[in-house]
């Protein structure tokens, strides 16, 4: 692993740690819909940047899961984020036309 893949990973992982631990102090301020599916989006998304560097350096793989469960859990956690925003937007704009 050469010294630009090192500083991507740092860089990943620290600012995913802001931000889920961020969103986990936001959680237990707030009961909003909105806000929860945003909250769980952070967290989903940093959940994907470990699991997508512990498969980089090999400590997931073929030999721990099967290849389908790989490509399942890598599939759900890089879609899961956009899905739970994509949630989030649709609460949002049912809240502010149902108003009208």
């Amino acid at each position: 692993m050469d010294f630009g893949n090192t500083v991507l990973i740092i860089c990943r992982l620290v600012l995913g740690a802001i931000s889920s631990f961020l969103a986990i102090l936001l959680w237990s301020r707030t009961r909003d819909a909105a806000w929860l599916f945003v909250i769980i989006s952070a967290i989903i998304a940093y959940v994907e940047i470990i699991y997508s560097i512990l498969n980089l350096l090999g400590v997931i793989g073929e030999n721990i899961l099967p290849e389908n469960a790989v490509l399942i859990i890598s599939i759900l956690l890089s879609c899961l984020p956009t899905v739970f925003i994509i949630a989030a937007f649709l609460v949002m704009n049912m809240r502010k036309y149902r108003r009208r």
